[in-house]
């Protein structure tokens, strides 16, 4: 499978058939959603597979990017395409890959005392995690208090609203949904 960016730029893709990559026309979509929130935006990415989204968010003007995934392959994946993307702007961009899994790395808190304004959440469709990261950002102080916390996942189950959150819009994609949350 080729994975490319939405300007063109080809991409490294995931190992083997482990990962989703988030369709084209969703990631689109989303950055198109996010535009007037993106220029110099903190984006962190929970499992990120192939750190498509990250990358998408760079190349909107993104200044930080955050990316975990519990994958050693994905990370490795993801920390090629992000460093491919941040080196066009390398004095005005930070990117990070960490391996581990995202809901015990956020329950850990925010010890960088730098809150993210966009989360982008998409976990494997079927690991229930969804209420558990979001239980998770809150907790630890991961979003800005008029940030965003996005889920993806699968159009036919769809994600609840997580306590604590409210649904500001919801965006359906062919099999995948995107839930756009703020903190209630």
């Amino acid at each position: 499978m080729v994975l490319r960016l939405s300007g063109g730029r080809r991409l490294q893709s995931p190992p083997g058939d482990t990962a989703r990559p988030t369709p084209s026309r969703v990631r689109l979509a989303v950055m198109n959603m996010l535009a007037a929130d993106l220029p110099g935006a903190s984006w962190l990415d929970l499992c990120c597979g192939s750190g498509v989204m990250g990358c998408e968010a760079l190349q909107r003007g993104a200044r930080r990017v955050l990316a975990v995934d519990r994958d050693r392959r994905m990370v490795a994946t993801a920390r090629t395409n992000l460093a491919l993307v941040a080196g066009a702007h390398p004095s005005e961009t930070a990117v990070e890959v960490i391996q581990q899994e995202a809901v015990r790395w956020l329950a850990q808190g925010n010890r960088t005392g730098e809150p993210f304004n966009l989360i982008y959440a998409d976990p494997p469709y079927a690991a229930g995690l969804y209420a558990d990261l979001a239980a998770a950002v809150r907790g630890g102080r991961w979003l800005e208090p008029d940030g965003q916390l996005l889920l993806e996942c699968a159009s036919a189950n769809p994600a609840d609203v997580p306590d604590g959150w409210i649904l500001i819009k919801t965006k359906r994609y062919g099999t995948s949904t995107v839930l756009a949350l703020q903190l209630a």
